[in-house]
């Protein structure tokens, strides 16, 4: 039973599920299905001034609809945060992480133009270095800080527990074509690993979960390829194992548009009380 293969699926609720999140599950679960794995259900809730109960029954019933089992309980990552901050708390003992004040439209004035994989300003360094008397000055009237990764010293740290080996990743390919990727974290710069408003990130949640539920295979979006390089980085700096990865295609509109929840983009809700079988949508989304 352990040494079975784990798969996961791990939705946000802050909307509606659309086909994009059906196309996710669905291969998901059919990729654990033919390996005899296990299929788990993740609730990735650490947004919670967007996260809405009515969205997390919506995603039970939608992921139903379509013919999905997974196992109980379900893990909801609001109610990890402990595990969260022991993580941090390992990376600032490596000398790893620093605070950053910065608001958003400061880090954009003093940006150079270069971006990282999601499109935002690289990080120019604002709070890098800073003196612990600023720092705790900031702190001492209560202005919110980010946590960052001093991506440097994290590539040094990571070469030192690789014993020189390169930072590389497992990408498995339709048909079980295995490829080594080597991760270039740098590209995100010094990222943010603790956000201001919530005691962690979507970088830092997603592998310390997968780690602790045992997750074997992250089957994911072609969207989340290059947070594999800052995942891996953040897997061998706290020691954790590494999965293998399988990136599937998106799902997108007419003009070529990744489908959204903020975009207001037919939802699978809608399409189920529309008529729509579930075969139907296998059909939309090209599975067998």
């Amino acid at each position: 039973m352990l040494d079975r293969p784990v798969f996961r699926f791990a939705p946000s609720p802050n909307g509606e599920l659309h086909l994009g999140h059906a196309l996710s599950a669905l291969v998901g679960y059919q990729r654990a299905r033919a390996v005899g794995g296990r299929f788990l259900l993740r609730i990735e809730d650490i947004d919670v001034g967007r996260t809405r109960p009515e969205h997390i029954i919506g995603i039970f019933d939608d992921l139903r609809w379509l013919g999905l089992e997974w196992e109980e309980p379900v893990l909801f990552q609001s109610q990890r945060m402990s595990a969260y901050l022991a993580a941090v708390r390992r990376l600032e003992a490596l000398g790893l992480l620093y605070p950053c004040f910065a608001t958003r439209s400061q880090i954009e004035a003093a940006a150079d133009g270069t971006s990282d994989p999601d499109g935002a300003p690289i990080y120019p360094g604002l709070w890098k270095g800073r003196l612990q008397a600023e720092i705790a000055e900031r702190r001492a009237v209560g202005a919110p800080a980010a946590l960052r990764i001093d991506m440097a010293a994290a590539r040094r740290a990571a070469a030192d527990k690789l014993a020189g080996a390169p930072l590389t990743f497992a990408e498995e390919a339709a048909g079980a074509t295995r490829q080594t990727i080597e991760a270039q974290p740098e590209l995100w710069g010094d990222a943010v690993i603790v956000r201001k408003d919530v005691p962690t990130s979507y970088h830092l949640a997603v592998v310390v979960d997968d780690a602790w539920q045992g997750v074997t295979h992250v089957t994911r979006g072609r969207d989340l390829y290059a947070a594999t390089d800052l995942h891996r980085l953040l897997q061998v700096l706290l020691e954790l194992p590494e999965p293998t990865y399988h990136h599937h295609r998106l799902i997108v509109d007419e003009a070529g548009r990744k489908l959204a929840k903020s975009a207001g983009d037919t939802s699978l809700r809608s399409l189920r009380k529309g008529g729509l079988s579930v075969p139907e949508v296998h059909r939309l989304l090209g599975l067998h």
